[in-house]
């Protein structure tokens, strides 16, 4: 890694819009609500023995709503991260293929 190497990265992160505080303190409120809907998502389809699978599904998709209401841009993340346990979720509950 040469000295334009270094110059090149530290002029990447200047370019790097800087959140306030405010603005840090807002995104982690809002990510630790996604976590806790997910968290909540999650204990519910796994453990209530009455829902159906039709009732999971919509508190799946709803879950998904919420979550790039809360974050937009950042639906690749949720693809990542929550599809797959979710998926897993169904599958294991309901037996689903």
């Amino acid at each position: 890694m040469g000295a334009h190497d270094v110059d090149s990265s530290t002029r990447d992160l200047q370019t790097i819009p800087q959140q306030t505080p405010q603005e840090l303190r807002e995104e982690q409120r809002k990510l630790r609500r996604l976590q806790m809907m997910m968290d909540m998502v999650m204990s519910v389809i796994g453990q209530d023995p009455s829902l159906t699978v039709e009732e999971a599904s919509t508190m799946v998709a709803d879950s998904r709503r919420a979550a790039l209401a809360m974050f937009p841009d950042k639906e690749l993340a949720y693809n990542l991260i929550y599809k797959p346990r979710l998926q897993r979720l169904m599958r294991e509950r309901y037996r689903i293929q």
